[in-house]
């Protein structure tokens, strides 16, 4: 069963659910993409048989879903904000997963906190270098989005804003837009939907989204810096970034495994059952890894 919590952080209270902890092997944090919220894991976490040996948590960003954190997001506070929520769950490291801009939070994570990072699993993950057509222009347009993300706050502080925002299951979107991907027509339809900003407005702060396009874009830590054990999932068909050239920089992590999934950008929406079952087998591998580590350590040896 999961329980919805927040975690008080100095300037408000992050949401997120997590499962019972009893015997569990560790904690999985999964982390939502752009303009997205935690029921992008709603799925996952009901069929996902993670849940027997392991805590599953997954949470709202800042300035996302039900988290209440005033000021502008960005992935330092993101990743500060995830260790308050491990210093909660009492867990000193964690396995983060996470799709799209999760996975860049979850580098960063990695970075900024590597004592305690466990692994990573990184779905569709931006590397800039990789990056192609609109989407390599709008990764170099960070310095006007990060100043049209002021002026936005400049008038929200003055009243003018949105009284409301409707919320976005995006389980029951998923299940729509899975419903309707039959035809390449429809996969086309399916791209625009879930690649239009208007779409993504509609259910996000203005404000909060600008300032995440400066996120989403900012220079990676260099993949040979990670030392953890680390999964990336691809997405074949390059809507926003070349195939061959992603995989080549995921390649440089020290100890990475590989996976291509044969769908657009959205691997969660369009292969769930493959994205589950890679990321249980690959969680699996590393529990194994720290049963076999832990019969043969010495007691003075050190894990590499």
């Amino acid at each position: 069963m999961e329980q919805a919590r927040t975690v008080a952080v100095r300037d408000g209270a992050i949401a997120y659910r997590a499962t019972a902890a009893a015997d569990a092997r560790g904690a999985i944090v999964l982390l939502h993409g752009l303009a997205s919220n935690l029921s992008r894991w709603s799925e996952f976490v009901e069929r996902t048989t993670l849940s027997r040996r392991w805590q599953l948590i997954r949470v709202d960003l800042r300035g996302h879903g039900g988290s209440s954190a005033r000021g502008a997001p960005g992935l330092e506070r993101w990743c500060d904000d995830l260790a308050a929520l491990l210093d909660q769950e009492r867990r000193d490291r964690a396995v983060l997963v996470g799709h799209s801009l999760g996975a860049q939070v979850a580098l960063h994570f990695a970075a900024r906190h590597p004592a305690r990072t466990a692994a990573l699993a990184l779905i569709d993950p931006v590397f800039r270098q990789a990056l192609h057509g609109r989407w390599r222009l709008l990764a170099q347009l960070g310095p006007v989005f990060r100043l049209a993300a002021l002026v936005v706050r400049g008038l929200n502080a003055i009243g003018l804003r949105r009284r409301a925002i409707p919320a976005l299951d995006l389980r029951t979107l998923d299940q729509e837009a899975r419903r309707a991907l039959r035809s390449q027509r429809d996969t086309e339809a399916f791209v625009r939907r879930y690649s239009s900003v208007r779409a993504d407005l509609r259910t996000f702060r203005t404000a909060h989204y600008l300032q995440e396009l400066v996120e989403m874009f900012r220079p990676l830590p260099a993949p040979e810096s990670i030392g953890v054990p680390v999964l990336v999932l691809l997405s074949a068909a390059g809507t926003f970034a070349d195939p061959r050239e992603s995989a080549a920089i995921a390649r440089r992590f020290p100890r990475v495994q590989l996976v291509t999934i044969d769908c657009q950008h959205w691997p969660l929406t369009e292969r769930p059952d493959e994205v589950r079952n890679a990321i249980e087998t690959w969680c699996e591998s590393l529990a194994v890894e720290a049963e076999l580590f832990a019969r043969t350590a010495g007691p003075h040896s050190c894990r590499p």
